[in-house]
C-alpha cells in the first residue's frame, strides 16, 4: 500500500530533529532524516531518540517521518543493521529508505520500505521489479524526463507503489549510486556516505592531441535543481511524492524551499478540486508564513530544470561551484576602504554583514562582505559600502563592474524567528443543556471528541442580550491560538427552542475548550495508521538482467543471495570489495561535456565542412595529479568518466576491509556458474 493515488506529498530533509519539526510546521507532508548509522550523509546523524521526538510532532499533523539506511553494507554491519531497523520502528518512524538488497532478506519489522535514488532506478522494468519485491516508494533517476517517468508509471501499480522524484536542490552528476571516484582516490565511498565531492573541482579539459579545450572549469559540477514550472506535469507523468534535496542545509534553507514548494502544490490542489480528477494534500492542516518564500535566497549555484522538459545546454555550473547570488548593481567607483554602488532596483536596501560578490577578470566569483553599508542617495540608488577584506584583495574590483548578492541577512533574520504557522481545522459546536455544557469538536479528518462540565440551573444567569450572550460564547470557544487548532466555525445551540438564553462564565468555556482539545489530541494519536510494509510478490519475480557487475554495489552475502533468489547467474561484487582495478567507469553520467562545449558530433551535423570528421573522441580531465578520461556513448547519450584506483588506495582500504570482516573476505562466481545437468 502507498499513497493515496491522488494523494501529493510534500517530502523535506532535516539535517536534525529540530529542523525536521520546522519543515513539518513549514508544510511538509513528510521529512526524511539520517539516523545514528548507515545513512549516506555521514555527518547527518541522528540518535533514535531525537527521532522519535521529531515522529510524535509529525503524526499530530499525520505527517510521516522516513529515515535513511542507504548505504551499501558489509556482512558485519547487516546485524546492527537489522537492530537499528527495529529500534526506528519502535520508535514510531513510517518508512525506512534502502539501497542495500541484502536488508530485505532479514528479519525486518513490519515497516514500509522505500527505495533510495542510489538504486538508480531509470527503466520501467527496474521499477516494476522493485515494486514487486516489496518496496513501496520508489525515488527514480533525477536524470529522467516527462515521456520517461511515465513509462514507469504505466509498467507500475499506483495502488502499490509511489513515485517519488528530486524537485529542488544539488544535482549529483552521476546517475545516483554509480560514481566511485571519491572511492577510487581516497577511499571514501559515496555508496557508503562519504563522497568527496570530485564533482565540484575545476579541471583542465584536454583533447585527445593535448590541446587544451577548457581551462580550469567546473565541467563536472552543475546547477541546482528547480523544478517550480513543472509540478502540474510532474503530477501528470505519474509522480506523487516530491523531494527536497538537502540533508547538510541549514535550517534557513529548509523553511524556505518547503515554503515555496507547500505553495505551489496547494496551489496546483486548489485548481484542481473542482475538476473530474481532485488532488489533496497527504498529510492535515494548512500552513500560513510571515515570509514571503523564495528560493533565490537561500545558497544556489543558480537553477536548472535538469533533463525533465528534455536535454539542455545551459545545465552546468562551469565557472564555480558557490553561490552567485543575483546581480543587483554595478560599481559606480572606489575608495581607500569603500565601494560605491548603484543599484538596479532603488527600492533594494544592503544591510551590514549582507554577502556581496563579483566575478573577475578570470572569471573567478570574489566574495566581498559588508562591514558597514551606507545609504548615499536611496532615491537613486546610490550606496557606499565597507568591506570586511581589504580593498587590496579583492581583485579585479573596478569601475563599471557588476555585483551580485547572494547573502541578505535582513531576510535570513526573518527566518530565525517563528515564520509559520500550521494548523488544523475544526467545527465546534457548543450545546447548552438543562445540568451541562457540552463541547464537541470535529476536525477535517473526520475525527470527533466532545467534552462535558456541569452547569446546574441554580449557577446560571440570564443573558440581558441572547445575541451578545451567544456571540461571547462562540468567540470564546473559538480561541484555539496556543493550539494545533483553528476554528473554522464556532456554533452555540440552546437545548430546547423555549430555553432561556444564559451568560456563559469564561472560565467554564475555557476549561471545556482545554478538554475538548486535550481529546481531540489524543484521538488523533489513536487514529493514526501506519502504512503497512508491501508483501514481496510470490514466487520470486526474476530481476531484469542475468548478470550484474560491481555497478549493482553488491556488497554482501545477503545481497548476493538476494539477486541469485532473483534469478541472476553472475554477480560481480561492489567496486568497494577491492577487485575492480583496472580502468572502470568511476562515474556514469546524462550530463556530456562535449555537448555542454559544444563539440558533440550530433550538434555538428548542421555544420558545412564539418559534417561527417566530428567523432565524440575522448577527452581528458586534469586536476593537479589527477586524471580522468571521458568517453562517451553516443547511443544512450552518456558520458562515462573513466579512471583506476590508486594503488594505495586499494591497499589501504584491503586493509580496512579484512579488518572489518574479521579476515572473512567477500565471495563471488568469477564465471557464469554450470547449472546441474538435466535443467
Amino acid at each position: 500500500m502507498s499513497l493515496l493515488p491522488h494523494s501529493l506529498e510534500l517530502l523535506a530533509p532535516a539535517r536534525d530533529a529540530a529542523i525536521g519539526i520546522e519543515a513539518i510546521n513549514h508544510g511538509a507532508d513528510a521529512v526524511y532524516i539520517g539516523g545514528p548509522c548507515f545513512g549516506a550523509r555521514t555527518s547527518a546523524d541522528n540518535s533514535v531518540a531525537d527521532i522519535a521526538r521529531l515522529v510524535q510532532h509529525a503524526h499530530r499533523f499525520n505527517s510521516r517521518i522516513f529515515v535513511t539506511l542507504n548505504t551499501i553494507l558489509r556482512d558485519d554491519e547487516l546485524e546492527p543493521a537489522r537492530q537499528l531497523a527495529w529500534q526506528l520502528h519502535d520508535a514510531g518512524v513510517d518508512a525506512l529508505i534502502i539501497q542495500d538488497m541484502g536488508l530485505l532478506e532479514l528479519e525486518l519489522p513490519p515497516i514500509q520500505l522505500h527505495a533510495s535514488t542510489q538504486t538508480d532506478i531509470r527503466t520501467p522494468e527496474k521499477a516494476r521489479f522493485l515494486q514487486d519485491v516489496g518496496l513501496s516508494q520508489l525515488v527514480l533517476a533525477r536524470e529522467l524526463d516527462l515521456a520517461q517517468i511515465a513509462a514507469i508509471r504505466a509498467a507500475t501499480s499506483p495502488e502499490r507503489c509511489t513515485l517519488e522524484f528530486f524537485v529542488h536542490g544539488a544535482l549529483c552528476v552521476a546517475y545516483s549510486g554509480q560514481c566511485y571516484i571519491s572511492a577510487a582516490h581516497t577511499g571514501r565511498s559515496a555508496n557508503r556516505g562519504e563522497c568527496s565531492q570530485a564533482c565540484r573541482l575545476p579541471y583542465q579539459v584536454v583533447d585527445g592531441k593535448g590541446r587544451f579545450v577548457a581551462h580550469d572549469k567546473h565541467v563536472l559540477s552543475l546547477k541546482d535543481n528547480n523544478q517550480s514550472a513543472n509540478l502540474a506535469a510532474l503530477v501528470a507523468a505519474g509522480v506523487r511524492s516530491f523531494k527536497i534535496e538537502g540533508r547538510y542545509k541549514d535550517m534557513a534553507y529548509v523553511k524556505n524551499i518547503t515554503a515555496h514548494y507547500r505553495r505551489l502544490l496547494d496551489a496546483l490542489i486548489e485548481e484542481r478540486q473542482d475538476s473530474g480528477h481532485p488532488l489533496a494534500r497527504a498529510s492535515s492542516g494548512r500552513t500560513t508564513f510571515s515570509f514571503t518564500p523564495d528560493p533565490q535566497q537561500n545558497f544556489n549555484r543558480e537553477f536548472t530544470d535538469y533533463f525533465v522538459p528534455g536535454r539542455q545546454d545551459a545545465i552546468g555550473a562551469f565557472d564555480t561551484p558557490k553561490n552567485p547570488g543575483l546581480p543587483i548593481g554595478h560599481v559606480s567607483q572606489t575608495g581607500p576602504n569603500w565601494v560605491e554602488l548603484t543599484l538596479a532596483d532603488r527600492q533594494t536596501v544592503l544591510h551590514n554583514g549582507d554577502g556581496l560578490c563579483y566575478y573577475n577578470l578570470q572569471k573567478e566569483l570574489v566574495g566581498m562582505a559588508i562591514n558597514r553599508a551606507q545609504p548615499l542617495s536611496a532615491a537613486k540608488g546610490r550606496w557606499r559600502v565597507y568591506p570586511k577584506d581589504a580593498m587590496t584583495e579583492l581583485k579585479d574590483l573596478r569601475q563599471g563592474l557588476e555585483v551580485r548578492r547572494n547573502r541578505d541577512v535582513d531576510w535570513l533574520r526573518a527566518l530565525d524567528k517563528k515564520s509559520s504557522d500550521r494548523r488544523i481545522g475544526v467545527w465546534a459546536s457548543l450545546r447548552v443543556q438543562d445540568d451541562a455544557v457540552q463541547l464537541t469538536l470535529t476536525d477535517e479528518d473526520g475525527i470527533q471528541v466532545s467534552a462535558q462540565h456541569d452547569f446546574p440551573a441554580a449557577s446560571r444567569q440570564p443573558a440581558h442580550s441572547p445575541v451578545a450572550a451567544q456571540d461571547q460564547a462562540s468567540t470564546q470557544i473559538s480561541r484555539l491560538g496556543t493550539t494545533i487548532f483553528i476554528a473554522i466555525s464556532a456554533d452555540v445551540v440552546w437545548a430546547t427552542a423555549d430555553f432561556d438564553p444564559v451568560v456563559l462564565p469564561s472560565s467554564l468555556l475555557n476549561a471545556l475548550r482545554r478538554d475538548a482539545v486535550l481529546a481531540l489530541e489524543l484521538a488523533r494519536a489513536r487514529a493514526f495508521v501506519r502504512l503497512p510494509r508491501a508483501r514481496p510478490v510470490e514466487p520470486p519475480v526474476p530481476y531484469p538482467e542475468e548478470t550484474l557487475s560491481y555497478l549493482a554495489n553488491v556488497f554482501n552475502q545477503r545481497a548476493h543471495d538476494f539477486y541469485v533468489r532473483h534469478g541472476v547467474r553472475l554477480i560481480a561484487p561492489a567496486y568497494e570489495a577491492i577487485e575492480e582495478l583496472g580502468e572502470v567507469s568511476l562515474m556514469i553520467t546524462k550530463h556530456c561535456v562535449r555537448f555542454s562545449l559544444s563539440l558533440c558530433p550530433k550538434q555538428a551535423k548542421g555544420i558545412i565542412g564539418v559534417q561527417g570528421f566530428v567523432k565524440a573522441e575522448p577527452l581528458q580531465l586534469i586536476n593537479g595529479k589527477e586524471k580522468l578520461t571521458l568517453r562517451f556513448d553516443c547511443k544512450p547519450c552518456e558520458m562515462h568518466v573513466m579512471g583506476k584506483m590508486k594503488p594505495s588506495v586499494a591497499n589501504q582500504s584491503r586493509k580496512e576491509l579484512a579488518a572489518a570482516q574479521n579476515g572473512v573476505p567477500i565471495t563471488f562466481h568469477k564465471t557464469r556458474p554450470v547449472p546441474p545437468l538435466g535443467h
